[in-house]
């Protein structure tokens, strides 16, 4: 466990033995071998009063509850967190940020969605981290390429039921010739609810009355998803 914070000066990763520095260690064995407080240390450069970067790195992850829910925490919480400044936590955010752009960087160049698991795949990280639900439509043409996306709405932690009129309004504008739809269960159990199913369903009779086929829902999980389409409930 990290030392408990005092008065005394930072602590700084150069002050602790070259072989369990954080930066050494990457560059000797890979980033992959790091934990994730090492890697935020990386990121901290300097430790609090009385603790080293490591040791401040794991209280932040303590205090918020791991390493996913630094994705969802804004600026304000994390400079409310002991030995977090505005430069910390801005250069947090802004790599995570990177992180995310990265992450997107492979499926820029309008992919095509051919099953569940092609749309599973390209949204997985953007949601299975948010602790509240996103209702999230994909926009494809007549090829099942991506001509846009949108973000319909976010709910509470329990519920986010888009009405068709939200979702089909961009498609339409898009002149979409088919939808996806995907929301994210907080929990990590992509189980669709009676409301999932339900307004799937209205989905499906919206989209053959205005002419754009839904052509699946998919919730998402804890790096697992459940197809609608799959399940044969569409």
């Amino acid at each position: 466990m990290g030392a408990v914070l005092h008065a005394s000066q930072p602590v700084l990763v150069r002050e602790i033995p070259k072989e369990d520095r954080p930066r050494e260690r990457m560059m000797l064995h890979g980033a992959e071998s790091l934990s994730n407080a090492e890697l935020l240390a990386i990121l901290l450069r300097t430790g609090s009063r009385g603790c080293s970067a490591v040791d401040l790195a794991e209280q932040i992850l303590k205090r918020l509850g791991g390493i996913r829910y630094l994705i969802d925490a804004d600026l304000s919480e994390l400079t409310a967190l002991p030995g977090v400044g505005v430069a910390k936590a801005t250069e947090l955010k802004a790599a995570i940020e990177i992180g995310r752009r990265v992450a997107r960087v492979k499926n820029e160049a309008r992919p095509t969605f051919a099953s569940p698991k092609d749309a599973a795949d390209y949204m997985m990280d953007r949601l299975r981290f948010h602790l509240k639900e996103h209702f999230f439509v994909l926009h494809l043409d007549t090829k099942n390429r991506l001509i846009g996306e949108e973000i319909v709405s976010i709910g509470s932690l329990d519920s986010s039921i888009a009405h068709p009129r939200e979702i089909y309004k961009t498609a339409l504008k898009k002149s979409a010739a088919s939808i996806i739809c995907l929301h994210n269960h907080p929990s990590g159990d992509p189980t669709p609810s009676f409301d999932d199913v339900k307004v799937t369903r209205r989905l499906v009779e919206a989209g053959q009355i205005l002419g754009i086929e839904l052509l699946d829902h998919i919730i998402i999980g804890e790096n697992c998803y459940i197809s609608m389409q799959e399940k044969g409930w569409l």
